[in-house]
């Protein structure tokens, strides 16, 4: 029998302790987290470039005029702030005083310090809490004291939240409300998954929950400080046991994939009628992004073009740096690439099938593309906006003389131009479709039978159930 969830105290009032995932670029706006803060729980509003809206309601445009990746990067940041502005605005209006309103920020993405910044500034007493993950955030719990806001950090490990603990946020307790574990074998988008984690071996939660609960103890963090299960998460009869479980304290479960495919969801139709189609397994761990973190998200062609590229990779020599080297080709780019004779016949195969341009990566490899794919790499990598922090795609980083001091990674891609396309009716299969991996529930689960897309409201009742 399904216990129930009780409701938690949190920002000063009753929620569910259920809470929206602040997914992306535009993949969670006002509407989704309105509406689920108005049915009671915890909604949550992207701040990665979200929306503006012209005299007409209609999403405008993040055109980019400047002439250098700085000048670009500046308009990033204005964008950004003007979006999540707007979209903080109009979620609270639509919340009406009930649930609460989160927004959420990737500590890498370009200019998060400015952009968290200017959205508390423009949205004071609008905002709840902020939770933040893709990094160590040292400075999220300063900030969060500065704005009077409750601040969630995002992590993986109990190891993770110490050493953000020991270095920030013990200066700042009283505005922690809850702790985020999202795990990084079972969620949607970037994971923190460690140097020491195998991909391939996903580990059971429950353990790694305790473990995080056993350091928040260790440093005097009361159990009625929620820790969110984050990824997985689709019927809460399966976490039946993590409910007033005392090895555990308070648990809230955090809800990314299943709010997609509901009537509020910003998405395009197109990308909810992909996501009715998803089998077990369709959705892959991988680290093509170039934030250099792992992610999750379906295997579309857009994806599989980034496998394929990269496995039509070598390793290349200078002349006269591997005596058994051979010359990959007499004209064009191949006559600067040396390569060992088994590799070489490889490449006159992907030559031949159309693969001719040969792309050098920062570990002294070759990737090899048709001319359209390297044409589409180039432009993206020259109209880099400064997105990230640190993106090995374009070799940009937000800060000092802006390089990573790094080759451009050809095997990655333009985060923000896919993002913001498939967010606005471009096709998931010509684009990265982030998902967690529970996301095959959709063709099975029976709320979604004869395609029926429930409103946020109706979502959030069926969840209560159990179901």
């Amino acid at each position: 029998m399904f216990k129930g969830l009780s409701p938690i105290v949190y920002g000063g009032r009753e929620v569910w302790p259920l809470v929206e995932g602040g997914k992306g670029v535009s993949a969670s706006n006002h509407a989704s987290s309105g509406a689920w803060a108005a049915a009671g729980g915890i909604g949550t509003v992207s701040a990665v470039n979200a929306d503006s809206y012209d005299a007409d309601g209609n999403p405008i445009p993040q055109v980019y005029h400047g002439k250098t990746r700085e000048e670009r990067h500046q308009e990033l940041i204005r964008y950004a702030i003007d979006g999540a502005t707007t979209q903080v605005k109009m979620a609270h209006e639509i919340a009406n005083g009930r649930g609460a309103i989160n927004i959420n920020v990737l500590w890498e993405m370009g200019g998060a310090q400015a952009v968290l910044e200017g959205v508390l500034e423009n949205t004071r007493g609008m905002v709840t809490g902020v939770t933040c993950g893709a990094g160590m955030p040292y400075k999220l719990a300063e900030i969060a004291a500065r704005f009077n806001v409750h601040y969630l950090p995002i992590v993986s490990s109990g190891r993770a939240f110490r050493a953000l603990w020991k270095r920030s946020y013990h200066k700042v307790p009283d505005l922690m409300a809850a702790v985020v574990y999202e795990d990084p074998w079972l969620a949607g988008g970037h994971n923190g998954l460690s140097n020491a984690e195998d991909p391939t071996k996903p580990e059971d939660p429950y353990p790694r929950v305790k473990a995080l609960r056993d350091v928040m103890r260790a440093e005097g963090i009361a159990d009625t400080v929620p820790i969110v299960m984050a990824g997985g998460v689709w019927y809460l009869r399966d976490w039946n046991d993590w409910i007033d479980n005392s090895e555990l304290g308070t648990i809230a479960f955090q809800f990314g994939t299943r709010p997609l495919l509901t009537r509020e969801s910003p998405i395009p139709q197109i990308w909810k009628d992909m996501l009715r189609t998803v089998e077990p397994g369709d959705v892959l761990l991988h680290k093509f992004s170039p934030t250099g973190f792992y992610s999750s998200a379906v295997k579309t062609p857009f994806l599989y073009d980034l496998m394929h590229r990269s496995e039509r990779q070598i390793p290349f020599f200078k002349r006269g740096e591997d005596e058994a080297a051979v010359q990959l080709g007499e004209e064009g780019k191949a006559r600067n690439f040396w390569v060992k004779p088994e590799d070489k016949a490889r490449a006159d195969m992907w030559m031949r099938a159309g693969h001719t341009e040969p792309l050098k990566t920062p570990d002294n490899s070759i990737v090899f593309v048709t001319p359209k794919a390297r044409d589409t790499i180039r432009k993206d990598q020259q109209d880099c906006m400064g997105c990230l922090s640190h993106c090995s795609f374009s070799s940009w980083k937000d800060h000092d003389d802006y390089t990573t001091g790094r080759l451009a990674d050809p095997r990655s891609f333009c985060i923000q131009k896919t993002l913001q396309d498939i967010a606005h009716d471009g096709d998931p299969d010509t684009n990265l479709a982030f998902a967690g991996h529970a996301a095959y529930n959709f063709k099975t689960d029976p709320f979604y039978s004869n395609g029926y897309t429930p409103s946020v409201g109706e979502l959030v009742e069926r969840i209560l159930t159990g179901d």
